[in-house]
């Protein structure tokens, strides 16, 4: 019992890791596409002064939302394996 435990928080964390991972990718790939499209300092100021407003609004819940499920998920798991 307590080996399947592990195995599923291991599971847990690496599916975290791998949302986090994929966030991450996400701005490697726009910073690519900005360095392709030829880039001014205005439009680097630019996107600094959005993606400090912007970002709260759209990472932030998605990296609350992976933390969240996989704590809860491991509440359940540890909840399940103590009853």
């Amino acid at each position: 019992m307590s080996m399947g435990l592990i195995i599923l928080l291991v599971f847990l964390f690496a599916a975290a890791l791998i949302g986090t991972l994929f966030a991450f990718k996400q701005e490697e790939n726009k910073m690519k596409r900005y360095e392709e499209e030829g880039d001014t300092v205005e439009d680097q100021l630019r996107r600094s002064h959005e993606y400090e407003t912007v970002s709260l609004k759209s990472n932030l819940p998605i990296q609350v939302a992976i933390y969240s499920v996989t704590i809860v998920l491991s509440l359940v798991v540890f909840a399940f394996y103590i009853f």
